[in-house]
């Protein structure tokens, strides 16, 4: 199984540029006709929106945008383009625009509908989906800050944490750093402390908890 990065979540923000409100909105979807059941979901919510252009990468290969009656290239590309930039999957970003009565310039659109999805990403957050290997880690209090730097070194992610006569650790390491990681482990205890694998999870974790 590959990894890839996918939103974290429902990701919302909005701004105002020369009287036009841009909404940002970004889900994480599965498949493409989620993505286009969000699409339509905005296009009801917001009917009285003057647009609601839309952008969506699956990871099958389906991407598909839309200016919504922008100029041409103006909305949709620069929305696909931040997710493409940004490397994420599974995704579906629609900008809704309120107009103001000011027109912005095919620069200035570009620069919007940049920013609307870029906000809204941000918003959402980024996970690593992957392959995660899940070991019990049981180590004595003298060892539990050095044991959690490594565990941050390798990227790996403690789920749980429980305070007995050792610290017991559910930790989970990626497939591919955790013979790394053990061998780490053994060095740096001299062979005091020594990690169980217990499973693998094919799953997401938040980016920011994975460095």
């Amino acid at each position: 199984m590959d990894e890839y990065l996918v939103p974290t979540g429902f990701g919302e923000d909005e701004f105002i540029e020369k009287k036009s409100r841009f909404i940002g909105r970004v889900w994480l979807v599965e498949t493409e006709e989620e993505a286009l059941e969000k699409i339509q979901q905005m296009k009801k919510q917001h009917y009285d929106a003057t647009h609601n252009c839309w952008a969506y990468i699956i990871r099958d290969g389906a991407m598909r945008f839309s200016d919504d009656g922008e100029p041409g290239g103006t909305a949709g590309n620069p929305m696909m383009q931040v997710l493409q930039r940004e490397q994420v999957y599974n995704v579906v970003c629609v900008v809704t625009r309120y107009f103001g009565g000011i027109l912005l310039g095919a620069g200035g659109l570009v620069r919007a509908y940049t920013k609307g999805a870029k906000i809204a990403l941000d918003a959402a957050g980024k996970s690593m989906k992957r392959v995660w290997t899940v070991l019990y880690l049981p180590c004595p209090y003298s060892f539990y800050d050095r044991v959690k730097l490594l565990i941050a070194e390798y990227g790996g992610v403690i789920r749980d944490t429980q305070f007995a006569a050792e610290v017991e650790l559910e930790v989970l390491v990626a497939q591919g750093q955790t013979q790394g990681f053990l061998e780490k482990l053994t060095d740096m205890t001299s062979g005091t402390v020594e990690a169980m694998e217990t499973s693998q999870e094919y799953r997401a974790f938040p980016v920011d908890q994975c460095e």
